[in-house]
């Protein structure tokens, strides 16, 4: 269960840390819209995946994972 939580809580940050950047890039660029949104998605969901894929590397490089 406490796995289920952490796991949980891990997206919930990277998906936090996403959609700041994504905001943050379409906001600087100045986009609105639709396509603002789209693009601030796309960002987002890249963001998010690469900060899921780093975080697992070095937990698993420490030994707190398997």
């Amino acid at each position: 269960m406490t796995s289920i939580v952490l796991s949980v809580l891990a997206i919930l940050v990277c998906g936090a840390l996403g959609a700041l950047a994504g905001f943050g890039a379409v906001s600087m660029i100045g986009w609105t819209g639709t396509w603002g949104a789209i693009v601030a998605a796309v960002i987002g969901m890249v963001v998010a995946t690469f900060a899921f894929a780093v975080g697992a590397a070095i937990l698993r490089r420490l030994g707190w994972l398997r």
